[in-house]
This record gives C-alpha cells, sequence and structure tokens, in this order.
C-alpha cells in the first residue's frame, strides 16, 4: 500500500509539471497572435512564421546544449559546466529532486525548462518586427538558447553566483523577462527603426510616427492566451502539488498571479485615459503583461492585496516607459516588449523585497545588473557578428514590401492586395 501511495504522489507531481509545461508552452500562441496583431498585414506572416520556427529551435538547441550547460555539474559559480550530448546529458540524475519529496524524473524537468527557452526567445520577436531579416533572428536564436540564457540561468537555477548571493528570482522576472528583453534591447540599438517611424520636424526635432497594428483583435486575443498560460509559468514554478503546504502555494501564486494582471491592466487603462483623453487597447493589454512579468519575481509571499499593487506601479511604469522609449529615446519598439519585460521585470525583481523576508535589495540589485550585463554585451556582440556577416536588416525595398513578400513569399491576407 506505500508504494502504491509513493507512486501516485510521485505520478501526481509529473502529471503537475507536465500539464504547467503545457500551458507555458500555450504561451508561444499568445506570443505569436499579439505580435501579428502589433505589426502591419504586411508582415503577419514573417512573424507567424518567425514564432513557430524559435520555438522549434529553442527545443532542440536546449535538449543538444543548453540544458546540459544549465543543470550540469561544476565547481565553479560562474562557470558552468560545457557538455555536449546528442540529446540530454547521462550523467545527470534520472529524478529531480527539487520539487516535492519524491522529485521527478528528468524528462519532465527538461521539458518544463525548456518551455521557459522559447519563452525568452518569443520576447525578443516583437521588438525586432518588419525589419529584420528572417534567417538572422534564427540563427541568433540558436545562440541565445543554447548559450546565453542557460549560462544564466545556471547562474540562478543551477546554483551559480546569483543563487550563492541570494538574488530571489521565483519564476524569471529576470533570467526570463528582463533577459529577453535585453537581447531585444541589443539588437533594435544595431538594426534601428523601422522607415518612416521618426521624422524630422521644421525645428530639427524629430516626431515619432504612430504605426498601429494590423489586427487588435488578435492582439487581444494574444494577451488573453499569455495570461491563461502565466497560471502554468508561476503556479508550475512551485514544482510540486503533493501536500497541502504546496497546494496551498500553488492556489495563492494563481491568485496573486491574476490579481496582478488585473491591477496593471486598470492602472495602464485609467492612465491613458487621463493622459490622453482616450482610453488606449493596445496599453491596457500591456499594462496585462505588465503586472504579469512584476508578479512573476515572487507570486508567493505577497498578500493578493500587495499583488495587486504590484501590478498597479507596473502598469504605470509600462505606460511611462513605452511613450518615453518612443518619444525621448527614438528606440522603435513595435510591441513595446523592452518596456514589458526590461523595466517592468526590474520593477518585479526589486519588489521582491516588499513580501520576502529573505530577500535583499542589494542582492537584487546585483543581480539585475548582472543578468543585463552578460546578456546585453553577448547578445550585442552576437547581432554585430551577424550584421557584419550576413546582414540583419531588410533592404529599404523589402522593408516597403513587406516581410512576408521578402522573406518567406507568403501573405497572411493575400486578398487586400489582390484580386481573386
Amino acid at each position: 500500500m506505500e508504494t502504491k501511495l509513493i507512486e501516485l504522489i510521485y505520478s501526481q507531481d509529473t502529471l503537475f509539471l507536465l500539464m504547467s509545461g503545457v500551458l507555458v508552452m500555450w504561451m508561444a500562441t499568445g506570443f505569436a497572435m499579439l505580435e501579428a496583431g502589433m505589426v502591419r498585414t504586411k508582415s503577419v506572416a514573417e512573424i507567424l512564421t518567425k514564432n513557430v520556427a524559435l520555438y522549434s529551435i529553442a527545443c532542440i538547441m536546449y535538449m543538444f546544449v543548453g540544458y546540459n550547460i544549465m543543470y550540469g555539474q561544476s565547481d565553479s559559480a560562474w562557470f558552468p559546466s560545457v557538455s555536449f550530448f546528442l540529446g540530454l546529458d547521462n550523467s545527470l540524475p534520472d529524478v529531480v529532486n527539487s520539487g516535492g519529496d519524491l522529485g521527478y524524473s528528468k524528462m519532465v524537468d527538461f521539458f518544463f525548462q525548456m518551455v521557459f527557452v522559447a519563452t525568452t526567445m518569443s520576447i525578443i520577436s516583437g521588438s525586432v518586427a518588419e525589419r529584420m531579416k528572417l534567417w538572422a533572428f534564427l540563427v541568433f536564436s540558436v545562440v541565445m538558447t543554447a548559450v546565453i540564457y542557460p549560462v544564466e540561468g545556471y547562474w540562478k537555477w543551477g546554483g551559480g553566483i546569483l543563487d550563492q548571493i541570494g538574488f530571489l528570482d521565483f519564476a524569471g522576472s529576470g533570467v526570463v523577462h528582463l533577459a529577453g528583453a535585453t537581447a531585444a534591447l541589443a539588437a533594435v540599438l544595431l538594426l534601428g527603426a523601422r522607415k518612416g517611424k521618426y521624422i524630422e520636424k521644421p525645428d530639427g526635432g524629430i516626431q515619432p510616427v504612430a504605426i498601429p497594428g494590423s489586427n487588435m483583435t488578435f492582439a487581444t486575443l494574444g494577451t488573453l492566451i499569455l495570461w491563461m498560460g502565466w497560471f502554468g509559468f508561476n503556479g508550475g514554478s512551485q514544482l510540486s502539488i503533493t501536500s497541502v503546504e504546496n497546494s496551498n502555494a500553488v492556489a495563492l501564486i494563481f491568485v496573486n498571479t491574476n490579481m496582478a494582471a488585473a491591477g496593471g491592466c486598470m492602472a495602464a487603462l485609467l492612465l491613458t485615459r487621463f493622459w490622453f483623453g482616450k482610453s488606449d487597447l493596445s496599453m491596457a493589454l500591456n499594462g496585462v503583461l505588465a503586472g504579469l512579468v512584476a508578479i512573476t519575481a515572487e507570486p508567493l509571499t505577497p498578500t493578493p492585496g500587495l499583488a495587486t499593487f504590484i501590478g498597479l506601479v507596473a502598469g504605470v511604469l509600462v505606460v511611462v516607459s513605452i511613450i518615453l522609449i518612443d518619444r525621448r529615446l527614438h528606440i522603435d519598439d513595435p510591441v513595446g516588449a523592452i518596456s514589458v519585460h526590461g523595466v517592468v521585470g526590474t520593477w518585479g525583481l526589486l519588489a521582491v523585497v516588499l513580501s520576502n523576508p529573505d530577500a535583499s535589495f542589494m542582492a537584487q540589485i546585483k543581480g539585475i545588473l548582472l543578468i543585463f550585463a552578460w546578456v546585453f554585451v553577448t547578445s550585442y556582440v552576437s547581432w554585430l557578428v551577424l550584421k557584419k556577416t550576413m546582414g540583419i536588416r531588410l533592404s529599404e525595398m523589402e522593408e516597403y514590401q513587406g516581410a512576408d513578400i521578402s522573406e518567406i513569399g507568403m501573405e497572411a491576407y493575400p486578398e487586400f492586395t489582390h484580386k481573386i
């Protein structure tokens, strides 16, 4: 009877983590729909291709290289072991014990961690939309998912330097979201803005030009899918559900995740109403995502009221950040990913000290700076090498025609431009 009970506990934790991973994988759909809605019709098919391909690359590279680096055995806090296997490293234990009392299989752990890698890469996709070459992006995806992400993942979740200095990041406001936004920033700085995004004014200043997305229905659908998938993202990071303590923890994580998203939405909606005189749907959607990103650093220790407050601050921050980055810094980010995942991810990491007694403000600052420095330098060098070799930007004519025609020879909405 005892053996059967042990097997039941083991299987329930396994199922919980697998289903959480499925929810996180479903976020790939959310990113695809969000980005498809936020770009112009002439680039929709290309960005959908990009999202499907980057997920596939992330799966393959994390299996061959990334997982083995992130969780391989190493005596160094800075340098993980470098393992290249055709599959998962056989030296890694078959049962991972970081979840419940019994743990779960290596395959389950790999699957759950793998979908996080893909999420990091999805963040970058929207920021470089409409003017980056498809294959330059996919080549960078190989580097990001095989090396850049696994190294900083090792620093925190593999027992490296970030973990040792007391840096806290429950589900990845820093390791996933700040990292993705930082790589996107490095790309955008080298890539430049879309043609026509910024024009010179007669007085010598620069005027941003709004470039509306093609389908706000898709953008809204994508945001709601991401909201749903985030329950697996944060809830699954508890890693176990087969005890009263873990079950209650997962329930609280679900509630806090939901409340932060709601707070972010309403803060962004109200701010745009008072600031612009109109309630901006795109900002409301980014407010939802901002709340989700912010609470990801610590969704367990806050009360639901504090989680709502964290989301409210995130919603204000994301609106202000998007406007300032566009109007003052003249950085073209079609989906606002740098603000949503970078600026707000930083806020989420700092907000950990509001509820977790083990958190140190200085440790959080050090972790933020270390993640930013590592990802920015390695990403910038990688993008620069790609720029000097295969090129990263579409030609002016290709950009005018649209990435759909120039990159994949297929349009998402052919009836809009051709008679049938």
